[in-house]
């Protein structure tokens, strides 16, 4: 079990990123939250398996249509003991 802090930079605000991360890390059973930053860029905490994390940023820095990552920082964070969801902050 491990925790990241991550900041993505590209076209990732106002083109549903957030919700696509929400998305993609439920069925990982990841938790964590993801908001946007002031300076267009998006920050968020991840926490669950090695495997599963790896899974949720290779999709992420995929994206999807609408979705474009040019930068994405990772840096390992203390876990947090009982989180049970992953969600959307504002």
């Amino acid at each position: 079990m491990n925790r990241y802090y991550i900041v993505v930079e590209g076209r990732v605000q106002g083109v549903g990123f957030r919700f696509f991360c929400s998305m993609t890390a439920k069925p990982l059973d990841l938790t964590g939250w993801v908001r946007n930053m002031d300076n267009g860029m998006v920050e968020l905490e991840v926490q669950g398996s090695d495997e599963s994390i790896e899974k949720f940023i290779r999709t992420i820095k995929k994206g999807n249509r609408f979705i474009r990552v040019d930068e994405l920082y990772q840096k390992k964070i203390p876990i947090i003991p009982n989180e049970r969801t992953f969600t959307e902050r504002y």
